[in-house]
Order: C-alpha cells, then sequence, then structure tokens
C-alpha cells in the first residue's frame, strides 16, 4: 500500500512548472511567500523548436532553452521544483486553504501530502496529435506546427496544409491567408459539412479542401515532402495542426470549479476560479495559449494570492 506522508504547510502550491508556474514562483517566493511547486514533467512550452515573439529575444528562443532560463530564475530566488504529479486536491476548510496528494517522480508508489493555503494550477493544456508516423520528429523540428498567433510570420508566402475539421480548422485557415495565398484545409476523412457562408469564405479566400485521409508524412531536405492520400502526394512548406486541445483541469473540475466548454477554467480578473483559495494562469484558464499571456496572467494570479494571505512580516 502506498504511504501517505504530511509536508509542511506553504504559502502556496503551484501545480506546473511551465511558464505560468514558473513566473508565478518567482513572484511569491519575492513577495517573500513559502512556495512549493510540483511539476509532472511534460510543459507544451518545451515542444518548442524556436519562438520568436517571445518579448526579449529578438532572435527567438527554443522552448527548452526559455524554461531552463526561467527555472534558473527561481531557483535564485529559493524554489525547488518538485518533480512529480498531484493526483488529488481536497479543502481543508481553514481560510480557503487545501491538501494536496502528489507522487514524487522518483518514488511513484509513493503517496505525499502537502497542506497549503492558496493554490495556483498552471496544468497547462495537451494538444491532440494527428495519428501520422513520425509526427512527433515533425513537430521537434518545425515542419508541424500549432500556433499560427506565434510563428505565422515564420512561413510567409509559404505552402500552407491545415489538418483539421470543423469551425476551429476553417478559422485557423482563414486566419493563415494573412500570410500565404496557398493555404489548403485536410480534414484527415473527416466531413467538412460546411455551411453555405463557410463555402463563401473558403472560395473567397481561395482555400483548398482535401478531405481524404492521410496516409503518410514524410519530411526530406527541410520540407514536407510528401502527403499521401487516397488520390496521391501533397507537397508543403509547413504544416499547423488544428486538431485543439485537451485541457488539464482535472483537479479544479473535481472541486466543482466553473469552466467553459472545453475544461478551460473560468477565472476572474484576479485569476482567481469559483473555487475559494484556488487560481489558475495560463493554458488551463485562457483560449490565447501565449508565453506572454501565461506570464502577464501569473503575474497577476501570484499578486493577488500574496494579498489574499495573512500578513508575513518580517
Amino acid at each position: 500500500m502506498a504511504k501517505a506522508d504530511r509536508r509542511p504547510c506553504v504559502d502556496c502550491l503551484i501545480v506546473g512548472a511551465g511558464p505560468a508556474g514558473l513566473t508565478a514562483a518567482v513572484y511569491l517566493a519575492r513577495f517573500r511567500r513559502r512556495v512549493m511547486l510540483v511539476d509532472a514533467g511534460e510543459p507544451r512550452a518545451a515542444l518548442i523548436p524556436r519562438s520568436r515573439n517571445c518579448p526579449g529575444f529578438p532572435d527567438g528562443i527554443t522552448g527548452p532553452d526559455l524554461l531552463a532560463l526561467m527555472r534558473a530564475h527561481a531557483a535564485r530566488c529559493g524554489v525547488a521544483i518538485d518533480a512529480g504529479t498531484v493526483v488529488g486536491l481536497a479543502p481543508t476548510g481553514v481560510d480557503g486553504g487545501f491538501a494536496a496528494d502528489w507522487r514524487p517522480a522518483a518514488a511513484p508508489g509513493r503517496t505525499l501530502t502537502c497542506e497549503a493555503r492558496a493554490v495556483l494550477l498552471a496544468t497547462g493544456v495537451v494538444d491532440v496529435e494527428p495519428r501520422l508516423a513520425r509526427i512527433e520528429r515533425a513537430i521537434r523540428d518545425g515542419y508541424v506546427r500549432h500556433c499560427p498567433i506565434c510563428d505565422g510570420f515564420e512561413v510567409v508566402g509559404e505552402r500552407i496544409g491545415v489538418i483539421g475539421f470543423g469551425a476551429g480548422a476553417l478559422a485557423e485557415a482563414l486566419f493563415l491567408r494573412t500570410y500565404s495565398s496557398d493555404v489548403t484545409l485536410l480534414t484527415l476523412g473527416e466531413p467538412m459539412e460546411p455551411t453555405d457562408a463557410d463555402r463563401r469564405q473558403l472560395a473567397e479566400a481561395g482555400i483548398a479542401v482535401i478531405e481524404e485521409p492521410i496516409v503518410e508524412l514524410e519530411v526530406a531536405d527541410g520540407k514536407i515532402k510528401c502527403l499521401q492520400t487516397a488520390s496521391g502526394e501533397h507537397r508543403f512548406d509547413t504544416l499547423y495542426s488544428a486538431l485543439g486541445a485537451n485541457v488539464r483541469s482535472e483537479l479544479a473540475l473535481a472541486l466543482g470549479a466553473a469552466h467553459d466548454e472545453t475544461g478551460a477554467l473560468s477565472v476572474d480578473d484576479h485569476q482567481r476560479t469559483s473555487v475559494p483559495g484556488l487560481w489558475a494562469a495560463g493554458d488551463v484558464s485562457s483560449s490565447l495559449n501565449q508565453i506572454a499571456v501565461a506570464a502577464g496572467q501569473a503575474a497577476i494570479a501570484a499578486t493577488a494570492i500574496h494579498r489574499a494571505l495573512p500578513a508575513a512580516y518580517l
């Protein structure tokens, strides 16, 4: 049987060490708050080959390098990252506090309990990827992208394929027409079932639609050389996956937190959820999944948490 141990009470437990969680940790530590940061080791930002719209990095920065710098910043403020997974939150009834059960990565069979006066969820989202061979390599090398807001500027004039179906994929294809006149929507064999208004938008924008299943993806010579469908080969410079994402909001939903139809948490102007003592920042609470947005929300949340907690005078 897994053993449950208790950890001393902290002012704030932060779940997730992506840009939002790390920013919040720095702020709270500099507010001289006791912080515990637990991370499962799967930040979405780690998949970014290079971001060129991250403020302060005019030549761009890779996701792993950015996270390394942010981790170093947190460490300099005295924040240690506990590798593990938070598996449950339970209100303690003490000023909105929580008991959090988590399993350390080094001993997954062991359950630890941390008591926190407040909790900030920065758990993010997980992209839904197309089921294609070698998709991981294509994402890592930057041939399959997820965010035209982040990097549409880098594909100006290229041949672009958008993988997806439904309103989200249509909107992404139309958005990418800002950057290229050669955009094709690939529905993976799923029926588009466009409305008359959708058809007019596609026609006016000159966006082609291929509804056949994709058989194979091949990356060669710096290009997406071959995208096999039943009718033959199609070549693109860049693919965008517009299949959506799964929000990692289970911990909050188990507490009855308000959320939208995707599971993204509803928050107020201070990033507070509908559960007393529970805050959220970053992709778990926002549909504009941007590093700058995550950092800004984290700064707002951390400041609100500090002000909500009992004063800690020197």
